[in-house]
């Protein structure tokens, strides 16, 4: 409704929807409030970790964790993927959208300001206004009328229930998940990284092992054929080896391809081709074993980044349930136009062109289809399903973690062991090899000893490759690098 002065009767039309407006605003906030409770089952220490508590803060994960490993090259590809890897580049838009969002939701808080400038230039027909009643000609038909005008106009939605704050918070939850999803690339990034390099080091070794036993093996049919021109040795002797030796030539070519692979996934981590990187590699051998423990259950729910990913978003839920309640409550408007308005430019802004008007607007919903209440029926269930990520995101991180440090124990021991199996068969190849030279020996015993050294070779490799990776799994688990703890300083007492 509009009028153009405060007068008694606009104020007592005003007064009943405020008046509906102060009662309902007890029963908005029995209407908004309606948060889950998670009910989270936090043990109060891993199974396969340290039993202490000292022992779990002994070596918990540093922010830049993969430098425990002593490698120069794995630091500078990981600080080069952190700082060019185009999924993080995707990412950190996201939260430049996430944040403009807020912007815009906030916007609806404020009120809305137009400024409006114009003239109008209009003449009436003459054949209508220069003509009275009976045929009679009137006067001043036809004239030419010039109106200029400039005003603002304001606009502003008071926001009784909540409803345009709940969109804001949903947005700035949004916004807070879009920076968390960005920690969850960057260290899925990180982690995807390292377990490449360590591939390549991997395959790197397991072409170094292929291509010594095949020297071995080569020097093993040398000595054959010089028994066989000696007569003590036979064709199928040196059938049987020759087919050693191209078993072991055709594994290189498959292994080399793994090198590449690896090599061209770790340019594209990069944001390279594959072209523009050279990667040296070396050996698992000389990568040093970091040591790592969890910590606490309790502390991986604020270290884990996709579990804030996950709270952020059913904080954001949280709010829109509130929002979608808000819509079915009365919405309030108040609207005011002012500004001048004259006939002639020179006395637009004099006191007497001014002019203004006011109106208030009260809107209540009753009846759309049953569409309002279905989206707060909406808005219910994708909470509920958020709040079930969340939980989930919970309860995976702690499974994650005792699966890592399960690894991590298994794998350091199946390496021991390995270790030992490929001593002992190095011993035993180099003693039929050198009774074969003797010719105390038969070929048999020869091959089957290599066999056995090179298939301990690979394992021993593999083993190494997949310890490091357990660990790299490990500080994935824990959330990637965790800020250190404040210490507590102990003043001394000062008598």
């Amino acid at each position: 409704m509009g009028f153009k002065s405060r007068t008694k009767d606009g104020v007592s039309r005003l007064a009943p929807a405020v008046f509906i407006v102060v009662l309902a605003q007890p029963l908005a906030g029995c209407l908004l409030t309606d948060k889950l409770d998670p009910a989270l089952d936090i043990p109060a220490a891993y199974t396969a970790g340290p039993k202490s508590q000292r022992a779990a803060e002994a070596a918990l994960p540093p922010l830049d964790w993969w430098r425990g490993f002593k490698s120069r090259e794995l630091t500078e590809i990981i600080e080069q993927a952190r700082e060019s890897n185009l999924d993080i580049a995707a990412a950190i838009a996201r939260i430049t959208q996430a944040d403009a969002q807020s912007r815009i939701a906030g916007a609806a808080l404020l009120p809305i300001v137009d400024a409006d400038g114009g003239v109008t230039k209009s003449k009436s027909s003459q054949n209508i206004n220069n003509t009275g009643v009976g045929g009679n000609k009137g006067v001043g038909g036809g004239r030419a009328r010039t109106v200029y005008s400039a005003s603002l106009t304001a606009s502003y939605e008071i926001d009784f229930w909540g409803k345009n704050r709940s969109a804001l918070r949903a947005a700035e939850q949004s916004a807070v998940a879009a920076r968390f999803d960005r920690e969850v690339v960057s260290l899925a990034t990180v982690t995807t990284a390292a377990n490449a390099y360590f591939q390549v080091l991997g395959a790197q070794d397991q072409l170094r092992v292929a291509r010594d036993n095949l020297t071995s093996a080569t020097r093993v049919l040398n000595l054959i054929k010089q028994r066989l021109d000696a007569g003590t040795a036979s064709e199928l002797d040196t059938s049987q080896q020759e087919s050693v030796v191209n078993s072991l030539r055709a594994n290189i070519p498959p292994l080399e391809q793994t090198l590449q692979q690896n090599k061209a996934a770790l340019a594209v981590l990069m944001g390279m081709t594959p072209e523009r990187v050279k990667i040296r590699g070396g050996s698992l051998r000389a990568i040093a074993i970091p040591r790592v423990t969890p910590g606490l259950p309790s502390e991986l729910i604020t270290q884990r980044p996709d579990i804030r990913l996950a709270e952020a978003q059913l904080a954001s839920v949280d709010a829109d349930v509130e929002r979608a309640r808000a819509d079915l409550l009365p919405s309030i408007t108040l609207t005011g136009t002012g500004g001048y308005q004259s006939a002639a430019l020179k006395t637009l802004f004099e006191p007497q062109s001014t002019f203004y008007s006011l109106a208030a607007g009260l809107t209540q919903p009753i009846f759309e289809g049953g569409r309002l209440i279905g989206n707060v029926d909406l808005q219910k269930g994708r909470q509920d399903e958020f709040m079930q990520s969340y939980r989930k995101a919970v309860i995976s991180s702690f499974s994650d973690v005792e699966v890592a440090l399960t690894a991590i124990r298994q794998t350091a021991e199946a390496e021991r062991l390995q270790a030992q199996v490929v001593a002992s068969s190095r011993r035993a190849f180099d003693i039929s090899e050198q009774r074969l030279n003797e010719g105390t020996v038969d070929l048999v015993t020869v091959l089957n000893t290599q066999q056995t050294l090179y298939q301990a070779q690979n394992a021993l490799a593999q083993a190494r490759l997949l310890r490091l990776q357990a660990i790299v799994g490990l500080y994935q688990a824990l959330g990637g690098g965790w800020l250190p703890k404040p210490k507590i300083v102990e003043q001394a007492d000062a008598r």
